[in-house]
């Protein structure tokens, strides 16, 4: 899954694809670099900043990410759209303008209408674990037991889903690295996958270079992280995971490719 981040301040390529033509200039590059899927954002979530903001209107969310989409679902009509919100009227528009998923960083927890939406829509979501929301994360998060947490959280909100009508072949789990976890936590969480693959759920796991990456490192550049992604990529495939969501798709797409010849085999 590749990132496209349509907005002035993401964490690690704030402003580069603001602008549409840049922004389907970089997917097309993506698409042609072996992304399956593309994610495209129109809001900053990186907590380092989310707090300190009052939320994106949602017309302005919509004013960056549907030219795109639209311009995407044309130019690649085969290659699947994910639209990263929280917020079910910019993902009604996403859909409508091509998008084909939904990845909801707030795991159907921010927005009541979004569970109804997913479900009349019949389409993929990505229920993302959160600890509190991105305006109040806890500086020191404090877990019992992080993974099992995690769990606990995903079995709550996949009750929630279907008590929606959201069917269970429409739910995909993505354990939230980098949001109200410590640098511990999520090198735990990374270890643990398999307790998260368990649930039985596909698994999406977004490492691609997170300031946790940057932590082990001694690195404070986003861009300065890509063998740390590497082995995230590689060690998350090697744990379960169905998706690897990346900035660096040339690079972490040949990681995947020979971590799954080693994990699920490979044919010459």
């Amino acid at each position: 899954m590749g990132v496209l981040n349509v907005t002035p301040d993401s964490f690690s390529d704030g402003g580069l694809y603001a602008d549409p033509d840049s922004a389907v200039r970089h997917a097309r590059q993506m698409a042609s670099d072996g992304a399956d899927i593309l994610d495209i954002g129109g809001e900053s979530t990186r907590p380092a900043t989310f707090g300190d903001r009052s939320p994106l209107p949602a017309d302005e969310e919509k004013r960056r990410v549907l030219p795109v989409i639209a311009r995407l679902a044309a130019d690649l009509p085969r290659l699947p759209l994910s639209v990263d919100t929280y917020k079910a009227e910019v993902a009604a528009a996403a859909l409508d303008s091509g998008a084909s998923l939904v990845n909801d960083i707030s795991g159907l927890t921010f927005d009541p209408q979004m569970a109804p939406l997913i479900a009349s829509r019949a389409v993929p979501v990505i229920l993302m674990h959160l600890l509190g929301t991105p305006r109040d994360i806890p500086l020191r998060p404090h877990y019992d037991d992080v993974v099992a947490d995690i769990c606990a959280f995903f079995e709550r909100q996949i009750v929630h889903a279907r008590s929606q009508g959201i069917r269970d072949e429409q739910i995909w789990l993505d354990p939230g690295l980098g949001f109200g976890k410590t640098a511990r936590h999520n090198l735990e969480i990374l270890r643990r996958l398999p307790e998260l693959k368990a649930l039985g759920y596909p698994l999406v796991v977004g490492a691609s270079r997170k300031k946790f990456l940057g932590r082990v490192l001694g690195t404070d550049d986003p861009n300065d992280r890509r063998e740390g992604t590497s082995a995230a990529v590689a060690l998350s495939i090697a744990g379960g995971a169905d998706i690897v969501r990346v900035h660096d798709v040339r690079e972490m797409a040949r990681v995947a490719k020979v971590s799954d010849a080693i994990v699920r085999g490979w044919e010459e």
